[in-house]
């Protein structure tokens, strides 16, 4: 079945960086648009960025476009966030999502915690 396994999430300062990763199984990785989401304490989750199957044009929120880049190599099934100059109010559970058919399948989320 499609499994999505997050990883990479911690407790950063202001400024800083982290990468989170994407490990997906069950289906074929480069057929499909992989998203990242976040959700944050009381608050509804958001889309964060969408990267096609076979790379080419993404799309990013907002709020993170020109300091988290969204990337996947088809070859180890793993999509992955740079996320850069990191600020308090990215803090989050972020998501992966894939939507294959009429399933959508959402990863267990990895914390990420921005504070000094």
């Amino acid at each position: 079945q499609v499994q999505l396994v997050e990883s990479g999430g911690g407790l950063v300062q202001p400024g800083g960086s982290l990468r989170l990763s994407c490990a997906a199984s069950g289906f074929t990785f480069s057929d499909y648009a992989m998203s990242w989401y976040r959700q944050a304490p009381g608050k509804e989750r958001e889309l964060v960025a969408t990267m096609p199957g076979r790379g080419g044009y993404t799309n990013y929120a907002d709020s993170v476009k020109g300091r988290f880049t969204i990337a996947r190599d088809n070859a180890k099934n793993t999509m992955y966030l740079q996320m850069n100059s990191l600020k308090p109010e990215d803090t989050a559970v972020y998501y992966c999502n894939v939507i294959t058919g009429t399933l959508r399948t959402w990863g267990q989320g990895t914390q990420v915690t921005v504070s000094s």
